[in-house]
């Protein structure tokens, strides 16, 4: 076994240097690969102009497909079911259970933050909030290297607790291949169309609209470079959830959890693709060894070794520092996608941590039990947004409109403030518009 197999990088938060290296460590390249955006702005317009015709030959081209007619690629309901029913038993329980936590948690959440609400003012006016789902929606479930029943879950559980009527799904089938329990997943949550296409020709069917395939009015779920640069030139058109990054995590350790935990925590983010980033902020120096010890014993039983390797030597990270202050300060510095916080007393970090897309809180919390089946949304926030967006919820599939129901009396008051402030401001028809509703002006 290759004891030097990984080679992760290691800063000291106490040198004099430390925050000008950690941008550097931390930073991906996010300037926009001009060729990938011509691409998909081709792409996009093809499809805009085209709808089915293109669709069908950017699919052939990209998915090794033969498709003649709109109706290949879609999939009968009665294809879903048949998954379903076809899992192994297995299978069957553990996306039962994944989905009933996640349709509890995101139930609660309605409950909190999803309702109407009005109230009358000193006027007797009625002014409220009225809470809508979306109408349509699309989801993005990525094939091809890998499948993600999981995405499908996170995606479409919050949409149908929003109460959002049409759910759309898109999921590419190289070779004619489509997985199963990504399927399966389709069925149980109530997916109400499955079309087998991908790309950012699948993000512009959903956003425009095809003779086969209505437009959606907002589009959410992963991709890969095109797919994302797809979401981005169509927002506005439609809404997205968010320009996801590579995955990433981060790991605040006191040195109490067993350091083969934490070296499989790190590769679990690692496994995903070579720019997904692992990072580790030890409190104890000889600890950090310990856990680079771990990565490279456990390293040579990965399946996905090689793309493990280049994730932690490229990107991978180890922060030693010297209190919880400064470990939290870090931390919410980078603003992680998943935080884990492996200590014996993760109360005494949790009140100091204000940006993170997801915590694990405790030795026990595993940032993949969040992936899968805990029940909070996996779809986080990367790249640093967590400072100021939040994880994939119900509140993302709904709308609010604003209501007002203004009385008489309301009107007087409130259209001589309108008047004084609306001429101020040079806008004499409205102020003329409010006046016109005040009783001293009515005949």
């Amino acid at each position: 076994m290759n004891n030097h197999v990984l080679d992760i990088s290691m800063l000291n938060a106490d040198s004099k240097t430390f925050w000008a290296d950690l941008d550097q460590a931390v930073q991906l390249d996010t300037a926009q690969d001009i060729s990938i955006q011509q691409t998909v702005n081709d792409i996009l317009m093809h499809i805009k102009t085209d709808g089915d015709k293109s669709l069908i030959e950017y699919t052939n081209k990209f998915d090794n497909r033969e498709l003649r007619v709109a109706q290949d690629f879609c999939l009968n309901p009665s294809h879903l079911k048949q998954a379903f029913d076809n899992l192994e038993e297995e299978q069957k329980q553990a996306l039962q259970t994944a989905y009933n936590r996640l349709l509890e948690y995101h139930q609660r959440q309605r409950a909190i933050s999803g309702e109407s609400w009005e109230f009358y003012d000193e006027h007797d006016s009625l002014l409220g909030q009225k809470v809508s789902p979306i109408d349509s929606v699309g989801i993005y479930v990525p094939g091809g290297k890998a499948s993600y029943p999981s995405s499908v879950l996170m995606n479409a559980v919050p949409a149908k607790v929003a109460g959002v009527p049409n759910i759309i799904m898109a999921v590419p089938a190289p070779n004619n291949y489509v997985n199963e329990l990504v399927l399966a997943a389709a069925y149980l949550t109530g997916v109400n169309k499955v079309y087998t296409i991908g790309g950012a020709q699948a993000i512009a069917a959903l956003a425009y609209g095809t003779q086969t395939i209505s437009a959606v009015n907002k589009i959410v779920g992963p991709g890969n470079a095109y797919v994302a640069q797809a979401k981005r030139q169509v927002f506005g058109k439609v809404g997205i959830d968010m320009i996801a990054g590579p995955s990433e995590i981060l790991i605040i350790a006191d040195g109490t959890v067993n350091p083969d935990w934490i070296a499989m925590d790190l590769f679990s983010q690692a496994e995903h693709d070579e720019l997904a980033q692992s990072i580790l902020i030890s409190l104890d120096e000889e600890y950090s060894q310990k856990v680079i010890h771990s990565m490279n014993k456990l390293i040579e039983d990965m399946p996905r070794k090689e793309i493990i390797i280049q994730s932690i030597n490229n990107r991978g990270l180890i922060i030693n520092v010297d209190n919880i202050q400064a470990a939290c300060k870090i931390s919410n510095y980078i603003a992680p996608e998943h935080l884990e916080i492996a200590s014996i007393k993760p109360e005494d970090y949790l009140p100091l941590i204000q940006n993170a897309g997801a915590i694990f809180i405790g030795a026990y919390s595993s940032e993949a039990l969040g992936d899968y089946c805990a029940g909070p949304n996996h779809v986080l926030p990367t790249s640093g947004t967590a400072k100021f967006s939040s994880p994939l919820g119900v509140y993302d599939f709904q709308k609010r409109s604003s209501i007002l129901h203004i009385s008489k009396e309301g009107a007087q008051t409130l259209g001589e403030t309108t008047k004084i402030l609306a001429t101020a401001e040079g806008l004499h028809a409205h102020a003329k518009s409010a006046e016109f509703r005040m009783l001293k002006t009515m005949s």
